[in-house]
């Protein structure tokens, strides 16, 4: 068989190295195509790469933990009998061009070296010959799958690179009406947040351990924030009762259909919500130009083991709250996993975090650049709270909000946390 080159995918607009953090697969084992091979870490996402092709890891020429260039040759997939590469990776230099701004260039991650990608599933060759023609990832091939879904159907109608059927292409004709398929069974409800790590184990006095590449761009990322922005931050306190009764009485419905549900649902509508009255809080700042974005793009902070990544429900003014619990799922599960794409990263306009989860009473979080503005969720505890002149007790959440005082006002923030609580506490029930 011809040789694989397997190289540094690209993984957004602006990513142009890549971090090999572990090799799935020992050079000579066999692998198959769209198994996954190697992880890596940007500075905007750490995943799984999957394999271009079925055969022999022949060579791996990038070794863990080493920085490349993307579309540098990171390993050679053949049929074992080949001799192996010797010498550095072979690397090809982006064009200058390319170094500052592509605006012609597509969003998402270029298509790994390798022959056209086919559909999902344990198919035999003769059926994989049909639909080599279809393009498409392994995202899109595995959502084609759960709903089943044929690709082919899809032929000639990606909106994609060169036809390319891309994951709002499959999810757009599952919305209009694709072919009624059993439901899948319910699933495990993903954890709200991974454990707690062990304890560190000293050999000395002290112990250096080098930064991971995913934590050095944490850093990165938080102090160029700081330097950017003017932080300033508000708090407000909620009555969660309406919202705790709502969420009771529907939790066991979405979990027949396989959806845990939260209280973070509630928070990011209502967010939504306000977020339509003040777009101003929706914008970014382009030098001395405010930038307001129609679309709603909201970015739920998720915990990791090894770090943090924010991944962003597209379009959430369109969602209710089925389909935010149902999202904010799926990208909690798959950022555990590694496997968010580039996609579920990118365009986000508002953040929110929620340091409550673990007991805090609040935080004041940095804002996610280039956005002005990020909301925090403490912990819901029962207080006491005068009503009518009379003490009652009411679950109560403290949230914040902070602004970039450049764009924003105080007086603004103020009223669009007003609304956030105002829908909250007025939640139908």
């Amino acid at each position: 068989m011809a040789e694989t080159q397997v190289k540094m995918p690209q993984m957004g607009e602006s990513i142009f190295e890549g971090t090999v953090t572990k090799w799935l697969k020992k050079k000579g084992d066999k692998v198959q195509r769209d198994e996954p091979l190697f992880e890596i870490s940007t500075d905007k996402i750490d995943t799984e790469i999957p394999s271009p092709a079925s055969g022999v890891l022949q060579d791996i020429l990038v070794k863990e933990g080493q920085t490349v260039q993307i579309n540098t040759t990171v390993a050679i997939i053949g049929d074992g009998a080949a001799k192996p590469a010797e010498g550095k990776p072979e690397t090809q230099e982006p064009p200058p061009a390319q170094a500052k701004q592509q605006p012609s260039r597509p969003s998402g991650p270029l298509p790994v070296a390798g022959p056209a990608p086919k559909t999902g599933g344990e198919k035999d060759e003769a059926e994989e010959g049909e639909h080599e023609h279809i393009r498409s990832s392994p995202l899109v091939r595995r959502i084609a799958k759960e709903h089943g879904i044929d690709l082919a159907s899809l032929s000639g109608k990606g909106t994609g690179i060169n036809g390319r059927v891309t994951k709002r292409d499959i999810l757009s004709y599952i919305e209009q009406g694709a072919p009624a398929v059993p439901p899948p069974k319910p699933v495990e409800a993903p954890k709200e947040a991974p454990p707690a790590p062990p304890p560190m184990k000293f050999t000395g006095e002290v112990e250096r351990v080098p930064m991971t590449a995913m934590r050095k761009a944490i850093a990165e990322h938080m102090v160029m924030s700081r330097r950017t922005s003017a932080h300033v931050t508000t708090l407000f306190e909620v009555d969660c009762s309406r919202i705790l009764k709502a969420k009771e009485k529907q939790q066991a419905e979405f979990e027949r259909s396989g959806v845990k549900l939260t209280v973070t649902p509630f928070f990011v509508q209502a967010a939504a919500t306000a977020l339509k009255r003040f777009p101003i809080v929706n914008s970014s700042l382009e030098g001395d130009t405010i930038v307001y974005k129609q679309a709603i793009n909201i970015g739920i902070a998720v915990n990791l083991e090894w770090g943090l990544i924010v991944p962003v429900i597209k379009h959430e003014g369109e969602k209710n709250i089925f389909g935010l619990a149902k999202a904010i799922n799926d990208l909690g599960e798959r950022a555990r996993n590694k496997k968010l794409t580039p996609e579920d990263v990118k365009d986000g306009t508002f953040t929110i975090t929620n340091p409550g989860q673990y007991g805090g009473l609040i935080g004041t979080p940095i804002i996610n650049q280039p956005q002005v503005a990020i909301m925090g969720m403490g912990g819901i505890k029962k207080r006491a709270v005068v009503i009518d002149d009379a003490i009652a007790i009411r679950p109560i959440i403290m949230l914040s909000l902070s602004f970039d005082h450049r764009v924003v006002d105080g007086a603004t923030a103020d009223q669009f946390m007003a609304e956030v609580v105002k829908e909250l506490e007025n939640w139908p029930v």
